[in-house]
């Protein structure tokens, strides 16, 4: 299809709650490369309560903010006769501190200043849910499922073919898919590659999939913990670094008993923020159901080699493919946020040397090397995130005091509700 055929650009990015929020403008207008909006957008909860968080505008008579993008830059949508434009927001004229985007454009260009080139995948995983008898969402009838299944018998209806021509059409890179350890539950890998792209594919991919299933009376469903019983979902965000050369920064620095001063600092970082990091990297009162020991989902604040009970994994794979992977993250989360975080941990433990504790060793299930984990909550996440003046500081300091006021709101929200309330609060947005 010729850019001439398009006749209208939805301009999208993603806000503290990871919406796509955005206009639809018609492909004249869109030719100006900006769309005005309201910067109480970042004053909203998920049940549309407004909040006055910082920099949200609330009370000072909630004035324009602008979604910029290059209208020579637009990428193909998946509806018809949509190209799609990714903004970052700005505000009189100027990077706007609210915009998770801007804040790894930031974490980046941090990184580019020590001469390396951050890289990274990202492994997201999902539930599907489809309508039941009486309306409501009931689990995807997937009898035959397995981890690692592939075909009908994981995937009756056929909806991973639709995502997987969707994504192709739409030039979202696709790395694998199959079934996840619980039934009906996916795992949604995109291909390896700069830190700003990876986190603009996935941010289009995960759009793109929930909508289009849900076109066809399916719920995609990212939440961390749809299902008390069954196991949660994360998204596991893998790293490394390319240097002036190209070539991976990280290679030959990954062995055991021969970490780099870039692996064991990256991974210092990671280690010595843990606490802190819990808020930005799983930012619902749901996530901290899925946070538990003995889950493989990085609950305790440790490392290993191929080992998959820490939170940061250095990954067996060696050479060009050296690599650790952050393994606390869910989906809940902006990719942008997500990603600027982990980006900016680690860097603090590189450039300011952070000790590095030794390696997990025991099966970190029941027998752990270390007492420190994630919080219990949100809210005490929020708390030792407020505590850590220098994560909040590498992020983004409105941003993350925005953030903060916004999931206190939402923990208010969700006091004293049940697990199914607790679903059918996010589940549309999820």
């Amino acid at each position: 299809m010729n850019n001439s055929d398009y006749q209208r650009v939805r301009v999208l990015f993603a806000d503290q709650l990871n919406l796509a929020r955005g206009k639809y403008l018609p492909a004249s207008f869109a030719r100006k490369g900006a769309a005005r909006l309201c910067v109480g957008t970042y004053a909203v909860t998920y049940s549309k309560e407004l909040v006055p968080a910082p920099g949200a505008g609330l009370l000072e008579g909630l004035p324009d903010i602008e979604a910029v993008f290059d209208p020579a830059d637009l990428r193909p949508g998946w509806e018809p006769n949509t190209q799609v434009a990714l903004a970052d927001l700005e505000y009189h004229g100027e990077p706007a501190g609210l915009c998770g985007r801007g804040a790894l454009k930031r974490a980046i260009e941090e990184w580019r200043k020590l001469g390396l080139e951050p890289m990274i995948g990202m492994e997201g995983e999902a539930y599907i849910f489809q309508k039941g008898h009486e309306g409501g969402w009931v689990p995807y009838d997937t009898p035959g499922a397995f981890v690692y299944g592939t075909g009908p018998f994981v995937d009756p209806a056929g909806l991973i073919d639709d995502l997987w021509g969707a994504a192709h059409r739409c030039g979202l890179p696709i790395e694998s898919i199959n079934a996840e350890y619980d039934s009906p539950q996916f795992e949604l890998t995109l291909a390896y590659t700069d830190a700003l792209k990876a986190c603009d594919d996935f941010f289009l991919f995960r759009t793109m999939a929930r909508e289009i299933l849900y076109r066809r009376g399916y719920l995609l469903s990212f939440l961390p913990k749809p299902f008390p019983k069954k196991s949660g979902t994360g998204l596991h965000v893998n790293l490394s670094f390319r240097d002036r050369e190209g070539h991976n920064a990280m290679a030959g620095g990954t062995e055991p008993g021969k970490l780099s001063k870039l692996v064991s600092g990256c991974i210092a970082g990671l280690i010595h923020h843990h606490e802190a990091l819990g808020a930005l990297i799983a930012p619902t009162v749901n996530s901290y159901d899925r946070l538990k020991p003995a889950s493989l989902c990085g609950y305790w604040a440790n490392w290993g080699h191929d080992h998959r009970s820490v939170a940061v994994r250095v990954s067996g794979e060696g050479g060009e493919a050296a690599r650790i992977e952050h393994r606390t993250p869910d989906c809940a989360g902006s990719p942008y946020v997500v990603v600027a975080a982990v980006l900016q941990a680690a860097r603090l433990g590189y450039v300011n040397g952070y000790d590095l504790p030794p390696p997990e060793t025991q099966d970190g299930l029941e027998n752990v090397g270390t007492d420190r984990h994630i919080a219990n909550s949100l809210g005490e996440s929020l708390d030792h995130l407020e505590q850590d003046a220098t994560l909040t500081d590498a992020v983004g300091r409105l941003l993350v005091e925005n953030f903060i006021a916004l999931k206190r709101a939402e923990i208010e929200e969700l006091k004293g509700k049940d697990p199914a309330a607790i679903f059918d609060y996010y589940a549309p947005y999820l």
